[in-house]
C-alpha cells in the first residue's frame, strides 16, 4: 500500500510521450526518433575508398594558395575543399546545402577531416582564390594530374572546344553580364572549357564574363592546355563550333601540326559558292550529298579545305545544318578542316558529328554537378568554384574507368546505385566500422565492387556498373 503523498496540492503526473503515427493505405505506421549513428551517403565511402590512396589529397593541399589558418580551432584549407567535394557528390546545389552535411556523422571519418564547414566557411574559402593567376597555379596541377590517369591511345585523342552559358539571373556577381543565350539576351557566365571525347574528361576550364565572344581568350586558352598535356598522350585531332572558326586559332593549330575539323560560317561568299554550280557527290547516307574544295576566306593567310554538306529536308527526319531562303528544300553546313585529301568528306563531316557527345558532358556539369547554380560575388572565386566542380566530375569518370566500366554512367545513377546507400556507424574496439544497408541479393555485387577498389593490384576483372540481384 502507498503510505506516502507527494507534496502539494496536486500531486504531478507521470509524462507520456505521445505516439506520433499516420496511415498509409489503411495502415498505422508509427514514427519514432533514434540517437543511433546513421549515414545516408555511406556508399560514398566506395569512391573516397578508391580516391584516399592515392595522392589527390596531397596534391589539392599542396597548391591550394590559402595560408595555414592560426586558430586552435581551426579546419584546413584541405579540409574545406574536400567537404565541398563531397556535398557535390551528394546532389548539392548551393554552398549552403555542404553545409547541411555537418548533419551526417560519417562524413569527416570519411573525409579525413575535422568536420563539415559552414556556408561562411566555404565562402571565405573560395575568396581565397583573388586573381587569376593564383587559379592557374592552382588548378593547372590539378588539370594535369586527370589527364596523367589516361592511358597512350593508339589511335589519339579528339580535343573538343565548346562553351556554355551559365544564366545568374538574381544577383549582380563579378562577371555576370548580359550576353546572347538560348533564351535571348540574359545576365550570364560564359565558361569555355575542353573535354577529351573518347573518355569525356574535362581537360581544362576557364571563366569568362557573359559578355565576351565565343572565341575570347581561346589562343592563350589552347596554349596553356597544349603546355600541360602528357607526353604520352597524343592529339588525333581537334573539333570546335563556327565559333572557334578564327584565322589565328587555325595558324595556331597548323604551326602545331595538331588536326582540326571547325564549322564554316555560312558567310556571303560561302553561300554563293552554295548557291553556285557545285558538283555534289552522293553519299550512302540517303539525302546527303557532299562537295570540297580549297577555299580562302577572308583574313586567312592561305587556302584551306573546305567540306561542303547539304541535306534533303524530304529525306531526313532531322538534320543539321541551316537553312537558305533562295535554295528550298535543303539544310546547309560547311567544314574547316586540315585532315587530309584521302579522308572522304563524308568521313570529315561523320568524325565532326562525334563532337555531340560534348553537349552531354556540359548537361551533366550543370545538371549533376551544380555548375548552373554555382556563383559568388568575386568572378575568380566562382571559377575556383566551377573549377572545383568539374574536376570533381573528373574524378567520377576516373573512378568508372577503375572499375571497369565501358560505358559511362552519369552521377544520377552513381548516386542511385552506390552513393545515396545508408549506412550505420559504430566504434567497436576504438576501430570505426560501416555497415552498409544493401538488400541480401545486393550483396555479392558489393562484394566484387569493393574487392576491385581494394585491390593492391592492377587487374582486368570489371564489376557490372549497377547493383546485380543474386541470391
Amino acid at each position: 500500500m502507498k503510505t506516502t503523498q507527494s507534496s502539494g496540492t496536486r500531486p504531478g503526473h507521470q509524462s507520456v510521450a505521445k505516439t506520433l503515427e499516420f496511415k498509409s493505405n489503411g495502415q498505422a505506421i508509427s514514427i519514432g526518433f533514434t540517437q543511433q549513428r546513421l549515414s545516408p551517403h555511406a556508399g560514398s565511402a566506395a569512391f573516397w575508398g578508391w580516391l584516399r590512396p592515392l595522392n589527390w589529397c596531397q596534391q589539392l593541399a599542396a597548391v591550394l594558395p590559402h595560408p595555414r589558418p592560426a586558430s586552435n580551432n581551426h579546419l584546413l584549407p584541405l579540409d574545406k575543399a574536400l567537404a565541398f567535394m563531397q556535398g557535390l557528390l551528394c546532389d548539392a546545389r548551393k554552398l549552403t546545402h555542404v553545409a547541411y552535411l555537418r548533419r551526417d556523422p560519417l562524413a569527416p571519418e570519411l573525409l579525413g577531416i575535422k568536420r563539415i564547414t559552414s556556408q561562411s566557411g566555404l565562402t571565405r574559402f573560395f575568396q581565397g582564390f583573388g586573381s587569376a593567376g593564383a587559379n592557374l597555379r592552382c588548378f593547372r596541377p590539378l588539370w594535369r594530374w586527370c589527364l596523367d590517369r589516361l592511358p597512350s591511345a593508339r589511335g589519339g585523342y579528339t580535343l573538343d572546344l565548346d562553351s556554355t552559358r551559365l544564366l545568374h539571373e538574381d544577383g549582380q556577381q563579378e562577371g555576370v553580364a548580359v550576353g546572347y543565350t538560348k533564351r535571348g539576351l540574359k545576365p550570364c557566365l560564359h565558361p569555355l572549357l575542353a573535354v577529351v571525347a573518347e573518355v569525356r574528361l574535362v581537360a581544362q576550364l576557364w571563366l569568362r564574363p557573359g559578355n565576351a565572344h565565343c572565341g575570347s581568350n581561346v589562343l592563350a586558352f589552347f596554349l596553356d592546355l597544349w603546355g600541360q598535356l602528357p607526353r604520352h598522350l597524343r592529339l588525333r585531332g581537334v573539333r570546335a563550333d563556327a565559333g572557334f572558326c578564327l584565322p589565328a586559332l587555325l595558324d595556331l593549330w597548323e604551326s602545331l601540326h595538331v588536326p582540326y575539323v571547325v564549322v564554316a560560317q555560312l558567310s556571303q561568299p560561302i553561300q554563293r559558292l552554295l548557291r553556285g554550280d557545285l558538283k555534289w557527290t552522293p553519299t550512302e547516307v540517303r539525302g546527303t550529298e557532299v562537295a570540297e574544295l580549297m577555299y580562302q576566306g577572308l583574313h586567312w593567310a592561305q587556302p584551306r579545305r573546305l567540306i561542303l554538306i547539304r541535306h534533303r529536308v524530304a529525306d531526313k527526319d532531322r538534320a543539321g545544318g541551316k537553312r537558305l531562303l533562295d535554295v528550298p528544300g535543303y539544310l546547309f553546313q560547311a567544314l574547316v578542316t586540315s585532315l587530309p585529301g584521302h579522308t572522304s568528306p563524308l568521313a570529315v563531316w561523320r568524325y565532326y558529328n562525334g563532337r555531340a557527345d560534348c553537349e552531354n558532358v556540359i548537361k551533366e556539369l550543370q545538371s549533376g554537378f551544380a555548375l548552373s547554380t554555382l556563383c559568388l560575388r568575386c568572378f575568380w572565386a566562382t571559377e575556383a568554384a566551377l573549377s572545383l566542380a568539374t574536376l570533381t566530375y573528373n574524378l567520377t569518370v576516373l573512378f568508372q574507368r577503375h572499375l571497369g566500366w565501358r560505358q559511362k554512367v552519369t552521377i544520377q545513377s552513381l548516386r542511385f546505385w552506390l552513393f545515396t546507400t545508408a549506412g550505420i556507424i559504430s566504434h567497436p574496439a576504438g576501430k570505426t566500422t560501416l555497415k552498409l544497408a544493401v538488400p541480401r541479393r545486393e550483396i555479392n555485387w558489393w562484394r566484387r565492387l569493393w574487392e576491385k577498389i581494394l585491390s593492391p593490384f592492377p587487374n582486368c576483372n570489371a564489376v557490372e556498373n549497377r547493383p546485380v540481384f543474386s541470391g
